[in-house]
């Protein structure tokens, strides 16, 4: 369905405007979705701080090649959103965690991270990155851990003397 010449203008400059705000944006292949769950992972993503954004592939594409972005576009076949966040793993990890839950409706297809394209592999991976909160507390018990063993034996060692 053809778009008004404004319209179009308006779209580029909601593209321009998540990308601009953005550490890291995703594209998002959302075939077979249906409006239900749509409007749920829409919710559940602006709640964590992750907009998601859906446009004809014409105007992403045109929006991004002003942007002057590192390496090579991936290709965008389908239906395409673009989910964005200013964290950098976020929008990755949160649309990885629904393609898991909606059966593969909903696909990472590539993204930008960096200031550079990745391919779907790169930004899987991305996604898998645990989030700051989890890799501070996983630091955090790799600390204590050794205080723990020592304080443990100090204990034993009172108790056998006792």
């Amino acid at each position: 369905m053809a778009i008004t010449r404004e319209k179009k203008v308006e779209v580029k400059k909601t593209i321009d405007t998540a990308l601009s705000g953005a550490e890291s944006i995703v594209f998002v292949s959302f075939k077979g979705l249906g409006v239900t769950d749509a409007t749920n992972m829409r919710k559940s993503l602006r709640d964590k701080g992750v907009g998601y954004y859906v446009a004809k592939k014409t105007l992403i594409r045109s929006t991004l090649e002003d942007k002057k972005y590192k390496g090579e576009l991936p290709p965008l076949e389908g239906e395409i959103a673009l989910a964005y966040s200013e964290d950098p793993t976020t929008a990755a990890r949160e649309v990885h965690m629904f393609g898991k839950d909606l059966d593969g409706k909903v696909k990472i297809v590539g993204g930008i991270f960096e200031g550079a394209y990745q391919d779907m592999v790169a930004m899987t991976e991305i996604a898998l990155i645990p989030s700051r909160e989890t890799l501070l507390a996983q630091f955090v018990n790799i600390i204590n851990s050794p205080i723990q063993g020592f304080a443990s034996v100090l204990h034993q060692i009172a108790e056998q003397k006792a």
